[in-house]
């Protein structure tokens, strides 16, 4: 049984929505000043976790991860292969298979832009215990899958 009282979970909430938009306001600033649009950061968010998984994307698996038919998919990887974000490698084993890398320039400037942060970041994580960080990691990921599968849902429905 909880122990917290819903006042205490309705300021959980308000943080999390607060977090949420201050986070989007910090997206937009790098994607003003960058020159790409949302659905161009997104995207380059999608294809830097992937190969941090050791995973790097196909076009279709992009299209996939940002909701984006076959066409624009091919057009946002134009525009940020020319900006000079990510880069299409073919695949050695079959030359038809293209897999997308973040660019090596495209990632310095996205190190430079939120470098700072990741200081101010850690600054607020060295406050916490390490019981405290896992417990927050695990808050954070549950939260993160209940609102995909809610939007799963969502996208299902619509169907």
């Amino acid at each position: 049984m909880p122990s917290d009282t819903p006042a205490a979970r309705g300021e959980i909430i308000d943080l999390l929505r607060n977090f949420s938009v201050e986070s989007n306001r910090l997206t937009e600033a790098f994607a003003e000043r960058h020159g790409v649009h949302h659905t161009d950061l997104r995207a380059l968010l999608a294809v830097l976790n992937a190969e941090q998984r050791g995973e790097p994307l196909t076009p279709g698996e992009l299209g996939a991860a940002v909701g984006l038919s076959s066409g624009s998919t091919t057009a946002l990887i134009d525009r940020l292969e020319r900006h000079g974000h990510l880069r299409r490698v073919r695949s050695d084993a079959d030359r038809r298979r293209v897999r997308l890398h973040y660019d090596p320039a495209g990632l310095a400037l996205a190190q430079d832009f939120f470098a700072p942060l990741g200081l101010r970041v850690s600054a607020v994580m060295d406050d916490f215990t390490t019981n405290e960080i896992a417990t927050v990691a695990r808050f954070l990921r549950a939260m993160t899958e209940t609102i995909a599968g809610y939007r799963e849902d969502l996208r299902e429905q619509a169907e």
